[in-house]
Formats: C-alpha cells, structure tokens, sequence
C-alpha cells in the first residue's frame, strides 16, 4: 500500500496533544482525514471532525481506509482489532514500546481480517504533493517534494536526513515508506520494495537501514530479481556488538546483522551502499538505468 489522497484516514487518539497537531498539519496538507477515536470524547467534534467512541460507531457513519494510531501502548492491541473488526485496510501505528506478545497479536488479527499494518514504532507515510499520516514533515517542501524516488526506512530521523539530502540534489520523492524500528514489524523491507516496485511512479529505490536483523539482506534477495535501481545506505557502522542502539530491532549478536555482514550481502546482490548519507543522490545520479529515464 502507498498512502494515496484518496484514502480515508481515521485517527485514534486525534484529540490529544500529537494527535491535534499532527491531524490539523495533515488535514493542511491535503490528507483526507475524516472522523478520529477517543471513547471519552465521543459525540463531540475535534479539528472539524466527528469524534466517535470506536471505529466501529464510526463504520456507522462513514467509510474509511486507513487508521493512524496516536495511542498508548496498552490501548494498541484493542485499537487494532476494533479497527480491523471495522474494515480498515491499513492500520499505521506510531506507538513504540508495546509489549511484544501484544504486537504478535496484533499482527495475527491484522491478517485474519486482511488488514496491513505499518509499524509499530514508525513514523509514518509521506507521498509528497497528495498525503501524509504520521510524524514526518510532509509539509516541508525542503524535506519532501514529488519526485519518483521511493525511500524506504526503519527510523524517521535517518529518513528525513536522506529526503532531505535528496532534494538539494535535485531529486523528488514517489513516497516516503517508514517501517518502524521494532524488532517485529507488520510490513518489512522486502514488502515494502515490492509496493514500490509496482509503483509506476517511482523509477528508483533508496533503502535506509539499520544494523541487526536480517530485513535489509532478504529485501537485497528481491531487490536483484526487479528493473529498478535500488541503492542504501545501512547506519550503525561503529556500534559496538551486543548493544543495543536506538530501535529495539538494531542489534547485534555475532556476525549476524552487523554492519560489515549486511552492506557485504547488499553488494553481492547489485545495491550499492552509501558510506554516509549525503552520498545517495550521488549514487543515484551515478546509475545507469536511472538517466535513461
């Protein structure tokens, strides 16, 4: 999924404080925001909007694609099944620290009911000059711009870093794809280069890892199967082994997602792999396939 400007987005939590802010910057850009959650609230009207008691009450009332979730990590598990219960799509959550077996679960109703879930702890989608959901400054015209570079990232500061840095460069962005930094996540990097991949807009892919894991070397595997330029840039290179830095999910134990392993088995399979990030317009500009675009 690529957050389109005609997908309904419903925000739980949208009259709290990140909730308020991030709505009203959304509804700004263009998102099309239409009702939020808030069961203490329900009834009133928040930024122009319903608010009602539950997705499902506000299933009653309107369709929606998309929920975004601005809510504490105990209340994650029930928003879930409440919006998948109400038909979402897609479910972006924000939250970061929910307890694991809680994020299983999750994960587990968000596929019986045939919802996708990006995150937890992400910080959301950008599709520059349509929509926005999340925490990134889609608003930003010298972070984000339409362009045809799909990014995809586990952390929204590095992701900012390189949007940013690609448009100095005089690239635009397709979409911007924040996939959480959790250990578990509902959309990894390999599903996420596939959606962009049979994205027609975007013409080339740009990979913002971590160390730990093993999500960037299985995107690798795909990435050398596909006819679009994919390059990345993996941040951890001086963490020391065993500690973790940042996200839950960048972690080292032995050689196994460690920085030297991951940018090794990226070039193995056709990725060139930026030294800092200020070098991946470089690398983009360099390519072939891309120019004769």
């Amino acid at each position: 999924m690529i957050l389109r400007k005609q997908h309904r987005v419903l925000i739980f939590g949208i009259t709290g404080k990140q909730g308020t802010f991030w709505g009203a910057e959304m509804i700004k850009y263009g998102t099309n925001v239409v009702g939020g959650v808030n069961p203490r609230k329900a009834g009133q009207d928040h930024l122009g909007l319903p608010v009602y008691a539950s997705a499902s009450h506000a299933a009653r009332d309107l369709d929606f694609h998309t929920a975004l979730f601005f809510v504490p990590p105990a209340a994650c598990k029930q928003a879930t099944r409440d919006a998948c219960e109400a038909g979402a799509k897609v479910i972006i959550c924000l939250t970061e620290h929910i307890p694991v077996q809680d994020v299983m679960e999750m994960i587990t109703i968000a596929r019986l009911n045939g919802t996708q879930i990006i995150g937890p702890n992400t910080a959301g989608m950008v599709t520059p000059g349509e929509a926005f959901a999340g925490i990134m400054p889609g608003f930003n015209n010298k972070v984000f711009k339409e362009g045809s570079i799909g990014v995809i990232s586990r952390s929204g500061s590095l992701g900012t870093l390189v949007c940013l840095n690609l448009v100095q460069s005089g690239f635009g962005q397709s979409t911007f794809y924040g996939i959480g930094g959790d250990p578990i996540i509902g959309t990894d990097t390999r599903e996420a280069l596939k959606h962009l991949y049979e994205d027609e807009k975007t013409k080339a892919i740009v990979i913002c890892g971590e160390i730990g894991g093993m999500a960037e070397e299985e995107a690798s595997e795909f990435a050398r199967t596909i006819d679009k330029p994919v390059v990345a840039f993996i941040a951890g290179k001086s963490s020391p082994e065993g500690k973790k830095m940042g996200h839950a999910g960048a972690i080292v134990s032995g050689n196994s997602g460690s920085y030297k392993a991951k940018r090794s088995y990226l070039e193995k399979n056709g990725i060139q792999v930026a030294d800092i990030p200020s070098q991946v317009p470089g690398l983009l500009k360099s390519n072939d396939e891309l120019r004769l675009q």
